[in-house]
């Protein structure tokens, strides 16, 4: 048996890891990339954002990190008007084979090309950088959670170290009423990795803007008992370490945001990128039937995008590189400050 955070790594990026299997994400769970070419129009506009706040490079990078089979990035540079695609040049970044018939303008990488400007967009990335899960044991003795290829966990060594700051820093496994001690059976994932992984990726950018979005949970509002799950074929199943599933956790946002990130839901980002689920009005039903079909099914993938309980939960961590954060604060503002991650 095994920690969680090395068992998942093969089995979702090994040999025959579940994202080199040919049907990709879109084959067992549904992005906001799937849902909705508004969304791809979003990241456009944003990108167009992030071309004036550069003041208009020669050359426009957009990179799309955990790109799945490219199709965000594919889908942004059509996106884009004439001016700014002549200068844009699209990266995906993904550790499985490049697509058949991806467009030849798009350069395929498995990690962040260094030193480009423009935006870094990773959708759905963090979540599945693998993590360790650990659990507290009787003794209230935060311990790590082993598993085996099918699945079944047994609890093994005390958390120590840099894992352990960290807990204590951004996820602690505080104790009830009853008593000083942690609860037995409380659980979370430690977000070290994702942290380190965030960095890295940010620092690769010569300028710009660096995003990521995710399911999250910030500091006070942990859940209790963790996040990892799975997926397979459009539904949630138990995490199993074997390929056969996606293995996934919700991500610590706050912790891995650095110095000047700010905080959003995709609710607000996409609304203050022009995204909205306002119904067309029935006037235009009445003078173009086909107008008020289209904006209605289009005002239909925008809630969808921006639903309560669903995508619109997502949070936005944004990072201004050598710029100031382009992205407009929503009217009721931000989300609270991030701090810097614990070391």
């Amino acid at each position: 048996m095994r920690g969680w955070r090395p068992a998942t790594e093969e089995a979702l990026y090994g040999p025959r890891g579940f994202y080199r299997r040919p049907e990709g994400p879109a084959g067992h769970f549904r992005t906001s990339v799937h849902a909705s070419p508004l969304f791809a129009g979003a990241v456009a506009r944003l990108l167009l954002l992030v071309d004036e706040a550069l003041a208009h490079p020669a050359e426009l990078a957009f990179v799309d990190l955990g790109a799945g089979r490219g199709e965000l990035v594919d889908a942004v540079l059509r996106a884009l008007p004439a001016e700014a695609a002549s200068r844009a040049r699209g990266y995906a970044v993904e550790r499985a084979a490049r697509p058949v018939g991806l467009d030849r303008r798009i350069e395929w990488l498995p990690e962040p090309p260094p030193g480009v400007t423009g935006l870094l967009f990773a959708n759905e990335w963090l979540d599945n950088v693998p993590v360790d899960v650990v659990e507290v044991d009787a003794h209230g003795v935060p311990r790590l959670v082993l598993v085996d290829a099918a699945g079944t966990e047994s609890l093994g060594e005390p958390v120590g170290g840099a894992d352990a700051r960290w807990l204590e820093t951004w996820w602690p496994l505080t104790g009830t009423p009853a008593g000083p001690l942690p609860a037995e059976g409380l659980r979370a994932e430690i977000g070290l990795p994702r942290d380190t992984a965030w960095a890295s990726a940010v620092a690769a950018l010569g300028g710009g803007l660096a995003v990521a979005v995710d399911y999250g949970h910030s500091l006070g509002a942990r859940p209790p008992f963790g996040t990892l799950t799975g997926f397979r074929e459009g539904r949630e199943t138990a995490p199993v370490p074997d390929g056969s599933c996606d293995i996934t956790a919700h991500v610590a946002l706050d912790a891995c945001a650095l110095p000047g990130g700010r905080l959003l839901s995709q609710r607000d980002a996409l609304r203050t990128l022009g995204v909205s689920g306002e119904r067309p009005s029935l006037a235009l039903a009445s003078t173009d039937p086909a107008a008020y079909v289209r904006a209605l099914a289009g005002a239909g993938e925008a809630a969808e995008l921006t639903a309560r309980g669903g995508l619109g939960d997502f949070g936005w961590l944004t990072q201004p590189v050598g710029i100031p954060n382009p992205l407009p604060v929503p009217p009721q503002g931000p989300l609270p400050e991030t701090k810097q991650p614990s070391p």
